[in-house]
């Protein structure tokens, strides 16, 4: 540095004055109560918890109504197979209801009940929600589980089920086949003459 820079420099940093020990900071005292750090830690756990669940919270889903019916179809599913889906044409499985349980147990729940179906060949399986007509937050887990459904790889489609199977409260889900599952399908029908 030059004589120029030196004295720009000194202006600059002005009363600063150099450690007293290279390589020592002073330490200010932390307040391990903080309400900074309390909500950092807090958050903290919150993430580690969810890691393997990438489904989103309550604050972050797109509310329906009590008394919407709720739809979703992946492409490449049949229009044929979703009608006998919408009609409760395919026996259910399994089944898993959410009733009196919070949005986050509700969300493990639900990915583990998928995940489940999925490892156990289940093909159709139904949640029941309720309709939350007459709640604080109407619809709460209806909206939950109507957003974090598509989300999930393993959902082929979904909908509302028929008034006779639960009506507006319970939904239909139809899942994809497991790699077993598609493995049998192939060797089943695949062509059994030896090639040329």
């Amino acid at each position: 540095m030059n004589e120029e820079e030196k004295k720009l420099f000194r202006e600059f940093v002005g009363d600063v004055k150099p450690l007293s020990e290279p390589g020592h900071y002073s330490k200010i005292p932390v307040d391990r109560n903080s309400p900074a750090l309390v909500s950092r830690r807090m958050a903290a756990v919150k993430e580690e918890g969810s890691k393997d669940n990438f489904l989103a919270g309550e604050e972050h889903v797109p509310r329906v109504m009590p008394l919407d019916t709720l739809s979703f179809k992946r492409d490449g599913v049949q229009h044929g197979v979703f009608r006998r889906l919408k009609q409760g044409h395919y026996p259910v499985e399994s089944s898993l209801d959410l009733h009196r349980l919070t949005v986050v147990q509700s969300r493990r729940d639900v990915l583990g009940f998928v995940r489940d179906c999925v490892a156990h060949d289940i093909r159709c399986a139904s949640i029941t929600h309720g309709k939350g007509e007459h709640r604080e937050n109407p619809a709460l887990l209806k909206s939950c589980v109507n957003y974090w459904l598509p989300q999930l790889c393993e959902v082929l489609a979904f909908h509302s089920a028929p008034r006779h199977s639960g009506g507006l409260g319970v939904t239909f889900i139809l899942l994809r086949k497991s790699e077993r599952k598609k493995e049998v399908n192939r060797l089943r029908f695949s062509d059994p003459r030896p090639s040329e």
